[in-house]
């Protein structure tokens, strides 16, 4: 009987964070995240700037159809070079006139591909548009552009820290291990919001993935790029799991099409 009730209560407090994400005026005071499956988001400032991270939408089996098609965007952040990531960015920018921020080897790629309005950047230095302020940090993975049977060095790979108008800001950490420099990320740039990969293999799992969390002392974290490919075998259950060591921060797990509000 003791054990069922036990089943009972972690089965319940499973649910609750899987279907009651917190507001976003609770969490970043009117800035609203969209997770968009795998590591792509879709993140709109108080003063309605629009922006996208990785948008890997189109070919992507996680995100809902009614999101892949994009009507407006200001800025692109692309962390590195792999298909999955950088997605759909040149139709985007396109379309929208976005600008695609980028690191220099990346952007250059990009170019003749037909992207006009790309802003290079490199790891340290910082970017604003519209008094939001874009960090580009480091990255612990790989990054190429595969043109047919060969992979063309793009850049090395990269995280950001985003800070808004109203001084919130998140870290979303690209393709990564853990590195002990999140700890100083953590100390510098203080993200209340830090969107970590948790699903193995390319990236960290759900074991790193706590560390991370741990160094970084996030408010709140969320997961991602897990579940797209059935190689990606960390899921949201292992995390929470794990992240019982971390109670300073909490985690918020948010579905494909999810808007955080």
């Amino acid at each position: 009987m003791r054990k069922l009730v036990l089943i009972l209560f972690v089965s319940l407090s499973l649910s609750l964070v899987f279907s009651n994400p917190l507001h976003a005026d609770e969490i970043g005071k009117g800035v609203k995240i969209t997770y968009l499956g795998h590591a792509a988001f879709k993140i709109v400032s108080p003063k309605d700037v629009v922006i996208y991270i990785d948008p890997y939408l189109s070919k992507n089996p996680k995100t809902p159809a009614e999101m892949k098609t994009v009507e407006k965007a200001d800025l692109i952040l692309v962390t590195h070079g792999h298909g999955d990531h950088v997605g759909d960015t040149l139709a985007m920018a396109e379309k929208t006139n976005a600008k695609i921020v980028a690191i220099p080897e990346l952007g250059r790629l990009l170019t003749p591909k037909g992207a006009k309005n790309v802003i290079g950047m490199n790891k340290g230095g910082t970017y604003t548009f519209r008094d939001i302020a874009i960090t580009m940090v480091h990255a612990t993975h790989s990054s190429t552009i595969t043109e047919g049977s060969q992979d063309i060095y793009a850049g090395d790979p990269a995280g950001f820290i985003v800070r808004f108008e109203n001084g919130f800001s998140l870290y979303h950490a690209g393709d990564t291990g853990v590195f002990t420099d999140m700890k100083i990320l953590g100390e510098i740039y203080k993200p209340e919001l830090s969107l970590l990969p948790i699903g193995g293999r390319f990236t960290m799992d759900p074991r790193e993935a706590t560390y991370a969390a741990k160094l970084l002392g996030s408010k709140y974290v969320i997961p991602m790029h897990y579940g797209t490919f059935p190689v990606l075998t960390g899921t949201p259950e292992d995390f929470l799991k794990l992240m019982k060591e971390v109670p300073q921060t909490k985690v918020i797990v948010v579905k494909p099409g999810e808007t955080i509000q």
